[in-house]
């Protein structure tokens, strides 16, 4: 087995037990697409769990802008995700911009950053997912604005769907995601809810909201498929509709993400897949919708920028950055006067 190929096991392996929605769809991909794209969840996978699973998160987030330079620099570390991913950025002339995006907001995660606004949520989802649909638009070859516009509604709509399943769990870990504005409208803090998250009619409530925001991105969304290539069309339905299908299960659960985490089944997933592979046909007979040519969100026009231009260019928020050093030097001090206090004690 070469070296391509044994990173390319590695990768399929981590979005196997990583990610069983995005496995289940990219095995609708051609393979011409389907490989690239392991290769990108992979390094995307990897890179959320090098922050989710490590205390101290700011210096993690560091160490992958780190292993991201190198990548750009064709010196990827030696690890498989690296790897692969190097080969896809020299094949695909991948903006640089768009990986930068998904760490700005692993770094926000990181900071502990909260939501005012239901647009500053649109933000942190513009980075985290619809960097991705980006990203896999440069894969299939895409670099329409207008076809860019309605992947980035679709990165968007499944960050929602996400938000809106995770509630509880996410509380569990002291982070809330419910724009601040929601919960001041109720009457509730966040640090009062995270203190006691209950299923109440006000966090339902805004539980279906998101639900709401991602059908109606969903539906955005469709347009654009059609804009893409054949082959890949029934691959990227099958992520709309199994994604979308997560948002159904919250809503039949009566909007309460506390109490139970929504799941779909395998045979929930098959079906979607044969609507999708219908729609997908389809797309050959109908007239091209209007509705490709919305104007892309607000929250997502730099990703449109960036993607329909093959420009690698450092593009990275330094003052992000900046700031999460601040914070990793922080959590360092704090990891250091636990271990002394530790040490005194015993």
């Amino acid at each position: 087995m070469s070296c391509y190929e044994s990173d390319m096991e590695a990768c399929r392996e981590a979005i196997r037990h990583g990610s069983l929605s995005f496995h289940a769809a990219s095995k609708l991909l051609p393979a011409s697409v389907r490989d690239p794209s392991l290769a990108l969840y992979a390094f995307c996978r990897l890179a959320d769990d090098a922050v989710d699973l490590q205390q101290e998160k700011a210096a993690a987030v560091l160490r992958l802008q780190d292993r991201l330079e190198r990548i750009y620099d064709g010196h990827p570390d030696n690890a498989a995700a690296d790897r692969a991913f190097a080969r896809v950025v020299e094949e695909f002339d991948m903006p640089r911009a768009l990986p930068d995006a998904l760490l700005e907001g692993l770094a926000w995660d990181a900071m502990g950053r909260r939501y005012e606004t239901l647009s500053e949520l649109f933000d942190y989802s513009a980075r985290v997912a619809s960097a991705v649909g980006a990203m896999m638009c440069v894969l299939m070859r895409v670099r329409d604005p207008n076809a860019l516009a309605r992947a980035c509604d679709l990165g968007v709509a499944m960050q929602l769907t996400n938000i809106s399943r995770d509630i509880g769990e996410d509380a569990l870990e002291g982070r809330i995601y419910l724009p601040l504005e929601w919960l001041d409208e109720a009457g509730l803090s966040p640090d009062r809810f995270l203190a006691n998250p209950k299923p109440t009619k006000a966090i339902r409530q805004m539980t279906r909201r998101l639900v709401m925001q991602a059908n109606r991105l969903y539906m955005r969304s469709e347009a654009g498929i059609a804009a893409l290539p054949m082959s890949s069309r029934t691959g990227i339905y099958a992520a709309r509709f199994i994604y979308a299908g997560i948002g159904g299960q919250v809503q039949r659960s009566g909007y309460d993400s506390i109490s139970s985490r929504a799941h779909t089944s395998k045979g929930q997933k098959l079906g979607w897949v044969s609507v999708s592979a219908m729609k997908a046909a389809l797309t050959v007979v109908m007239p091209k919708s209007a509705v490709l040519y919305a104007r892309s969100l607000p929250e997502t026009e730099f990703l449109v920028q960036a993607a329909s231009h093959e420009d690698t260019r450092r593009s990275r928020s330094d003052a992000v950055f900046e700031a999460l050093t601040q914070v990793a030097q922080c959590e360092r001090e704090q990891r250091e006067a636990l271990n002394g206090l530790h040490g005194r004690l015993t």
